[in-house]
């Protein structure tokens, strides 16, 4: 948001803005409808009673007047006075029916819409997370989605003044136009400032998003367990402290310029509106002295003009904190049309069971979205089935890039993937993944129960309890867990109480677990040993050709001491495929892959 847009037509943002109330309004909606249509109702019925109680208090002054010149009360005189209290009564209780009917509706309202954004952010692909300004976005996203529950109860209120103002206001035409007109001129410089100052707040937060991210990165990082060791050995905490600090000064002193503002501006625009009001008070005072309104009648007008001034104040001010509150769900509002660039076509195709030509690149070239960096040119490269192929290069040539277009978590910027000779495009997205058992070198470590760490490789399936001890014996993870007090029920992970932390080559091995659950016919491992130590590893790829018969297997490592196990090692440089071969083969070539692997073995000896 540019500087011109803080300060220019805030009106018409403002308009712009309200179109996105109908979205959360359909959210809501979908959230509960009985709590809607009960909040509706009870709104309707509160917002005309107090017009009923003003004009029965009309009555029983009127009688009371009477009464006091001689005149014999009116027979209904104490029902009047019963319909009043009985009026109050259902208010105060009707008041309480429309708290509890927010407090299920704000319930059901926040867990829906924090759903909707969980769920639409599994839909985007991976190519939307790795762009930074994303993050500014799903992060205003989450907060717009639970924080919309004041706009809500906005609405409500709108409603409510709005037809307690209508009802008054209609009243006071009957006694004159010029009521309503004076009324009106001392509200509506105060409904303009208030919607002046609620867009420069949008503006200024909107502007602070990214300091406030860098000020929770800032608490994290300073307040980290992973990062305690490092901050008191490098003396970082008044580092990190400082950085927070001139942050938050920063914000601290754009809000206090903003609250002097409105703080002057506020006073001036209020004054004008009281001024208002009493001028249509002195106006009722003038005629009633003047013998043309009786004196219930002039408690009935003086009570119809603060309801209406009053009513209409807050229906300004209401309507401009909902247009505030639009405005913050403009992200809300892009987040919830963003579409994934890799998708599954309606009539998209089921993945063969079994695979029987294997995986095919064909002149394939990749670039990341936001670079000028091509990862990946013309590489051509075949994956039979039963075939376990290991990839090796340098650091940067492709090796991780091909993994996630063999999983399609890319598509290719040029040329094809295909699966048995069809494009992976043509193949349901879901379907797909089914088939492969993936396990990155910066794995998810869910710090939920041992079961569940593993379970979560196959969780669209019963897993029985066999199946995941199965699992856990074949990654050696049955070791690690044979250790734990509460076996597969331990929680595992600091972040809650009794939760049990393992080590690197420990969490790793239940990584391996979830990979092997999945049983899928492509089992993929980018650094599956790179926190395991020599003996685990050596114990861990042992079982290797066990765990991968009949399988195609995909193997990264920097060890050769493991890719020597593979049927063929393909070496990648320069985004493409520059030698291929078994261990023997290669180390015959006297090659690059002899070189490199040579000079991992000197290192050892």
């Amino acid at each position: 948001m540019t500087e011109d847009t803080d300060t220019g037509q805030p009106w018409r943002e403002r308009i712009v803005a309200l179109r996105n109330v109908p979205l959360v309004l359909k959210i809501l909606w979908e959230s509960s409808h009985t709590a809607v249509i009960w909040g509706v109702l009870l709104r309707i019925v509160v917002a005309v009673l107090p017009f009923a109680a003003a004009k029965i208090v009309q009555y029983i002054i009127n009688d009371i007047a009477e009464r006091v010149h001689g005149k014999a009360l009116d027979p209904l005189f104490w029902y009047w006075v019963g319909g009043e209290i009985g009026l109050n009564v259902a208010i105060g209780l009707l008041m309480r029916a429309i708290d509890y009917s927010d407090s299920i509706l704000a319930n059901s309202y926040t867990h829906y819409a924090s759903v909707k954004v969980m769920e639409q952010a599994a839909r985007l692909d991976l190519t939307t997370y790795e762009n930074p300004a994303f993050y500014d976005r799903l992060e205003r996203a989450r907060v717009q989605a639970t924080d919309r529950l004041v706009m809500i109860q906005q609405i409500g209120r709108l409603m409510q003044q709005s037809i307690t103002t209508l009802v008054f206001s209609v009243a006071l035409m009957f006694a004159s136009p010029w009521l309503v007109l004076l009324m009106l001129v001392g509200v509506l410089p105060s409904f303009l400032g208030e919607t002046h100052f609620a867009f420069l707040g949008y503006a200024k937060n909107f502007r602070q998003t990214p300091a406030k991210r860098q000020m929770d990165y800032l608490r994290t990082v300073a307040g980290s367990r992973d990062g305690a060791k490092e901050i008191k050995l490098f003396g970082l905490s008044a580092y990190f402290t400082s950085r927070f600090q001139a942050l938050a000064s920063q914000i601290f002193r754009e809000d206090m310029a903003l609250s002097r503002k409105k703080l002057m501006l506020g006073g001036l625009l209020g004054i004008i509106s009281t001024m208002g009001y009493y001028s249509a008070y002195l106006f009722v005072i003038m005629r009633t002295i003047h013998g043309d309104y009786s004196i219930g009648y002039f408690t009935f007008l003086t009570a119809s003009i603060q309801q209406a001034n009053s009513n209409l104040q807050q229906v300004f001010s209401t309507a401009s904190g909902i247009a505030d509150q639009a405005l913050f769900l403009t992200d809300l509002i892009e987040f919830f049309k963003m579409e994934p660039t890799v998708f599954s076509k309606p009539d998209g195709l089921s993945a063969p069971r079994p695979i029987r030509e294997g995986f095919e690149f064909r002149n394939v070239s990749f670039t990341y979205p936001g670079t000028n960096r091509t990862v990946l040119k013309n590489f051509t490269f075949t994956l039979k089935p039963g075939e376990r192929v290991a990839l090796i290069g340098e650091n940067g040539q492709g090796k991780t890039t091909i993994v996630k277009l063999i999983t399609r978590l890319y598509d290719p910027t040029e040329g094809q993937i295909l699966l048995d000779g069809k494009d992976l495009r043509e193949y349901r997205l879901d379907d797909l993944h089914r088939e492969i058992g993936v396990i990155f070198q910066d794995f998810m470590r869910y710090e939920m129960t041992a079961r569940e760490n593993i379970a979560v490789g196959r969780i669209d399936h019963e897993n029985q309890q066999d199946d995941i001890e199965d699992a856990a014996h074949r990654s050696l993870a049955d070791t690690v867990i044979a250790k734990l007090g509460g076996g597969y029920d331990q929680i595992l992970g600091r972040r809650f109480e009794g939760g049990v932390e393992l080590s690197g080559g420990e969490w790793q091995r239940v990584a391996l677990a979830r990979a092997y659950l999945r049983n899928a016919q492509l089992l993929i491992l980018d650094e599956p040993t790179a926190a395991l130590d020599a003996r685990s590893e050596l114990e861990v790829f042992e079982r290797f050709a066990e765990l991968t018969q009949g399988k195609m297997a995909l193997l990264i490592s920097h060890r050769f001491s493991t890719v020597r196990m593979a049927d063929r090692i393909v070496v990648l440089g320069g985004g493409r495929l520059i030698e291929e071969g078994s261990h023997a083969e290669l180390m015959n070539r006297a090659g690059v892959y002899a070189e490199m692997f040579e000079l991992q073995a000197a290192s050892y000896r």
